[in-house]
């Protein structure tokens, strides 16, 4: 049948290349869902009917203090769209402009520029609305609440902590800790302490005896979750909390929101990203060539873990994987690459344990995952770098399908997954087993 020429994302640009149609087994997309006609008389909606609970005009009072929980530049999540609508709304209560704060929740990521402050929430809203960049390692502005039933302790910035009413906003997506993102997470590790987030993210690892990664601390699942629990468990120590989450399309289009009482809705909108963003398949493939789906979500390698780490889902053990990533912002923290000089997966759980770091349970994964399979990524990171992670560094995507032919033949059969951060596709486990 020839050749097919696909593009797929690479930062702020895209890549091409030609793969033969007869190898490959399917582009795995999104079902198709239509953005709404008119998003901001839907958003309108929500706001009027939620997905749990009581109207939004209803759960605000004149005079109240709030705080309005917003993600950092590496997740896009519609804000510029839907923060004017929030705040005119509470203006329209009588909660003015100057009773209003924004803090972004970047748990331990670097702090923003001013720039992006302005790209994340709009010009507009920047010039009426206070904002502040959250710092994990800022004592002064951290208020402890108490500790978890598993000992975690819960240490939040003040400004969450001690608002009147809380608007928790961000995209629910998936993750491969938590299961799904949005919601509960941009608490914790959102706005938590740089302890908080330790605490939290030990949860994934098990016991020492049997040991390992925890079996429920996984994508998709929330029920059993560790991680997830200690989250929930969180917010749970803060005053009212009104979720207001998006469910975005691959072309950055709000299609879905879920609003309203923040475990439930939360909750409801995770079924409705599962359903439309979560493909079942009938077989895993030989070879898988996966796009984080372009900038931010290959900012850095960080945040392009997570696509590995769903693409790995329908790639069969010892296959190959080949990743688009540009990682303009390097590895996300400059200890990352530190936890490789571990060469053995035991001895760095044995470091992890013994002084954890959120960045070595990514490198931890990261080994995982380079153990079962071939990875080879295209990105703008140093090849050396990459090969200390033991994945194979290219420079094109040609040089990587020329890598991933020489191990594989040629005629692989074949995943391309265009948007790797929005889809967790899905073999069921009677398939598997056939």
């Amino acid at each position: 049948m020839g050749d097919r020429t696909l593009s797929l994302k690479y930062g702020s640009t895209s890549l091409s290349f030609k793969i033969p149609s007869d190898n490959l087994l399917g582009i795995l997309a999104p079902g198709k869902i239509s953005p709404p006609c008119d998003t901001v008389r839907f958003i309108e909606s929500i706001l009027d009917t939620p997905t749990y609970g009581p109207p939004f005009s209803e759960i605000f009072r004149r005079g109240e203090r709030i705080t309005l929980v917003v993600s950092d530049i590496t997740r896009y999540t519609g804000s510029r769209v839907y923060l004017p609508i929030l705040i005119n709304r509470l203006n329209t209560i009588g909660v003015g402009d100057d009773d209003i704060r924004i803090v972004f929740a970047l748990g331990i990521h670097r702090q923003h520029l001013p720039r992006e402050h302005r790209i994340i929430i709009g010009e507009e809203i920047y010039k009426r609305v206070r904002v502040y960049d959250h710092n994990a390692s800022d004592s002064k502005n951290l208020t402890y609440l108490g500790r978890t039933e598993r000992g975690a302790k819960v240490e939040l910035n003040s400004m969450v902590a001690e608002t009147d009413k809380i608007i928790l906003t961000g995209t629910i997506g998936f993750h491969y800790l938590a299961g799904f993102g949005g919601g509960r997470k941009s608490i914790l590790p959102g706005v938590a302490s740089f302890d908080s987030c330790i605490d939290a993210h030990l949860q994934v690892l098990n016991p020492p005896d049997p040991g390992g990664k925890h079996p429920k601390a996984r994508t998709g699942v929330l029920e059993g979750n560790p991680f997830h629990e200690v989250m929930v468990q969180a917010c749970e120590m803060l005053c009212p909390i009104f979720l207001f989450n998006t469910i975005l399309s691959n072309d950055k289009e709000i299609v879905a929101v879920a609003a309203g009482e923040y475990i439930s809705a939360h909750e409801h909108g995770c079924d409705l990203l599962s359903r439309d963003f979560s493909p079942e398949l009938e077989e895993k493939a030989d070879l898988v060539i996966v796009s984080c789906g372009g900038f931010p979500k290959d900012i850095n390698f960080i945040q392009a873990h997570k696509c590995i780490d769903y693409a790995m889902n329908v790639l069969k053990h010892g296959g190959v994987m080949i990743i688009l990533a540009e990682c303009s912002d390097g590895f996300g923290n400059p200890t990352f690459l530190d936890w490789f000089k571990y060469d053995d997966l035991l001895d760095l759980e044995k470091a992890l344990r013994k002084n954890f770091e959120i960045n070595g349970q990514t490198a931890y994964s990261t080994m995982i995952k380079a153990g079962n399979a071939r990875i080879i990524l295209v990105s703008g990171l140093a090849g050396d770098d990459v090969k200390r992670m033991s994945i194979t560094p290219a420079e094109s995507i040609d040089q990587a399908l020329s890598i991933a032919y020489e191990a594989l033949g040629k005629q692989p059969s074949t995943y391309v997954i265009p948007d790797g951060g929005s889809i967790f596709p899905r073999v069921t486990r009677s398939r598997e087993e056939r």
